[in-house]
């Protein structure tokens, strides 16, 4: 696995199918430098850190989740700096946290094969919640990068965050243009609205969780594709 550089200020790690990975987004700043989404595992939050390390770039002050799903969040408890999310992802997290706790993570482990795979060999799982809360939306300055995170209503979670990094017209999506889980069926009604908001923002690139960059318009054919 390699880092891969999107635009003068961004670099992702790819998305892995095996384990379900989501693609790890990551925003340079001069004065501050931002991650997009936690991982799937201490593991996978590590192997990130590697890749950063290997490039020379420092390890994010901040990390964005796009929403609650344990792919994206699970290895929250293993990221530098602080954790931002709104506050429904972060309720959805302090759900599972108690369960985990309270009953061990068996029935975590019978969600998916994906999950039983990046935690093999006994790995411990760990949940925790963010450090810092929004609602609506919220700006961050990274120092000549300016990030907008957006709550959007859409197909796969009623808690999805969109992040849009301003200077280079790119847009994280997280999982949010999938959907539900695990029936995968999109509400068409939640599709246009998404649909709206991308079209408003207007990025240039759009980053789903599980796929390559692409540019929006091939982005919103997918979404509005009901045959998929």
């Amino acid at each position: 696995m390699e880092l891969k550089k999107l635009t003068e200020n961004i670099w992702y790690m790819p998305y892995e199918t095996d384990r379900d990975r989501p693609n790890l987004g990551y925003v340079k700043g001069n004065n501050w430098s931002l991650a997009i989404d936690a991982g799937h595992s201490e593991v996978h939050t590590r192997e990130f850190y590697s890749l950063l390390e290997k490039e020379n770039l420092p390890l994010p002050s901040l990390t964005v989740l796009t929403h609650w799903h344990w792919d994206h969040t699970f290895g929250m408890h293993a990221v530098n700096g602080l954790c931002v999310a709104n506050k429904k992802t972060n309720e959805y997290l302090r759900e599972w946290k108690k369960k985990i706790e309270t009953n061990g993570p068996d029935e975590f482990f019978a969600l998916h094969e994906s999950i039983r795979r990046e935690y093999a060999g006994g790995r411990e799982v760990i949940v925790t919640l963010a450090d810092i809360l929004f609602s609506g939306e919220m700006t961050l300055d990274l120092g000549g990068v300016h990030v907008d995170l957006m709550e959007a209503e859409a197909p796969h979670t009623d808690d999805s965050t969109l992040v849009y990094v301003r200077e280079d017209k790119v847009l994280f999506l997280g999982d949010s243009t999938s959907g539900e889980f695990p029936t995968w069926v999109k509400s068409e009604s939640l599709c246009r609205k998404l649909e709206e908001t991308i079209k408003k923002i207007d990025p240039g690139i759009c980053v789903d969780g599980h796929w390559i960059p692409v540019e929006t318009e091939d982005m919103l054919n997918d979404l509005m594709d009901f045959n998929a």
